[in-house]
């Protein structure tokens, strides 16, 4: 009898053992996704940062007090063989002279190219939304750079702390880090849009871009670093 008893409680053993390792699976893949928009607030703020403490992003720091809001996407991810492609997840906050910088709404960028290309390319990539028609088109659905809005390489380099603000005539500007085989990083025919299954997941039930950004409706703990790390109004 002894011996019919270890195999049946090696077995009840086995099947606690499979449950909670089931269990703790689906605890886990539901936890997931705060976990990752965390780490993108996380990583947003650290790209924030580096911008801002690098010299030659001078008129980086000289433009983001003058911006009506910033897109920062701490991984861009480009690659290609004659087809390119690209994407990445971005946090997009509006800055208002009396409330000052909004909480962050979440957003991803995706395109596509063709053309003579080879590489892979990360990038750590913050767009400056300059006036109130940027910041409109981003509360759409979806907004193609170039066409729906226009954008242009923000100044980046030594020698260059002389540029002026002063003949600001693009709606966007965009500012890049980037590794990899590319030589450069346009973002024109960039498709911007919204990711409001996000914005749920980390504020709660009916936070969108409007209710986040405009209404400030929502806010979260973990963003209060990245807000904090933008220059006060």
């Amino acid at each position: 009898m002894l011996r019919a008893a270890v195999p049946q409680c090696t077995q009840s053993r086995r099947s606690f053992l499979t449950t909670g390792l089931a269990a703790g699976i689906g605890a886990a893949a539901f936890a997931a996704p705060a976990r990752a928009d965390q780490a993108l607030v996380d990583r947003a703020r650290l790209t924030l940062q580096a911008l801002l403490v690098d010299r030659d992003y001078a008129n980086f720091q000289r433009l983001l007090p003058l911006a009506r809001a910033t897109l920062i996407v701490p991984n861009l991810f480009k690659a290609g063989l004659i087809l390119g492609a690209e994407g990445g997840d971005g946090l997009l906050l509006a800055r208002d002279p009396a409330r000052g910088w909004s909480p962050p709404a979440f957003y991803a960028l995706g395109g596509g190219s063709i053309g003579l290309q080879f590489g892979v390319q990360d990038a750590q990539v913050v767009l400056l939304i300059m006036n109130e028609k940027g910041l409109n088109a981003l509360t759409r659905d979806q907004v193609k750079l170039g066409a729906d809005i226009s954008i242009a390489a923000g100044p980046v380099g030594a020698g260059l702390d002389a540029a002026t603000t002063t003949n600001l005539g693009e709606d966007i500007y965009s500012f890049s880090k980037t590794r990899g085989l590319f030589g450069g990083l346009s973002l024109e025919g960039t498709v911007i849009y919204r990711r409001d299954d996000f914005n749920a997941a980390y504020y709660g039930a009916g936070a969108t871009t409007q209710t986040i950004v405009f209404d400030r409706r929502f806010t979260n703990p973990g963003a209060a670093a990245l807000i904090a790390a933008l220059p006060r109004t």
